[in-house]
């Protein structure tokens, strides 16, 4: 009974073609260039690798046909390297502007050495504005979710915390929102992979660890949603 209910599942799963086609189409909905953008980095290849075999193989039939194959498998992998590119914008596009989108972005988008948590270090609960905060060889990164106004002040005051534990750390401030100096949702990765490096590995698990260690539980509970955080009122006696 088991082994039929595996292969069943087995079955019911889309491919890997098909899933791929599924990304495709999620991403050409929202964004019309996508295909285009991925037509241009597989035809480059593929007409560059004519133009050398006509070059350089001095009509070898051979030697022709295994610079266009080249070009092809060029091509193709870098239409996928655009697809993924295009397909993770088109995601972080339809969570632009909701709370918790930066802390989606901190839990799957990032790479190298930064390390982020998908719960907020502040949130204001009337305004579901927050706060993120992720470690990286780039010291501490302060990232705030909502306008620029109504966050600086959010931001200085965990700074502020951030520079008495670690006050030999550089620490950066990200606005992440649509204002004048802040940073697009789907730039936010590439924003902490610029910044200029500062820790080693160990440093950073180490600050990491540290700042953990004295975070309090009480403002922000563990597994909090902070699109139903609210002021906590006085209890009636």
């Amino acid at each position: 009974m088991a082994r039929t209910k595996d292969a069943s599942k087995a079955q019911k799963e889309p491919g890997r073609l098909k899933q791929m086609w599924q990304v495709f189409q999620m991403t050409r909905r929202y964004d019309s260039t996508a295909q285009w953008l991925m037509l241009l980095a597989f035809l480059g290849p593929i007409i560059v690798g004519l133009a050398l075999a006509l070059w350089l193989s001095e009509g070898n039939g051979f030697t022709i046909a295994l610079w266009i194959i080249a070009g092809v498998l060029a091509g193709l992998l870098l239409a996928l390297l655009v697809l993924g590119r295009r397909a993770e914008r088109a995601a972080y596009s339809q969570i632009d502007g909701q709370p918790g989108a930066v802390g989606a972005v901190l839990r799957s988008g990032l790479r190298g050495s930064w390390v982020g948590n998908e719960m907020p270090v502040a949130v204001n609960g009337k305004t579901q504005d927050a706060v993120y905060r992720a470690v990286g060889r780039g010291g501490v990164a302060l990232i705030s979710e909502g306008p620029i106004s109504r966050t600086q002040r959010m931001l200085d005051d965990e700074q502020r915390k951030v520079a008495r534990v670690l006050p030999n750390v550089p620490i950066t401030l990200i606005s992440v929102g649509h204002d004048e100096g802040s940073v697009e949702l789907y730039r936010l990765p590439a924003t902490l992979r610029k910044t200029k490096k500062a820790l080693t590995k160990p440093e950073v698990l180490a600050v990491s660890n540290r700042l953990n260690s004295l975070q309090s539980a009480l403002p922000i509970p563990k597994g909090i949603d902070p699109m139903k955080a609210r002021p906590q009122r006085g209890k009636m006696r």
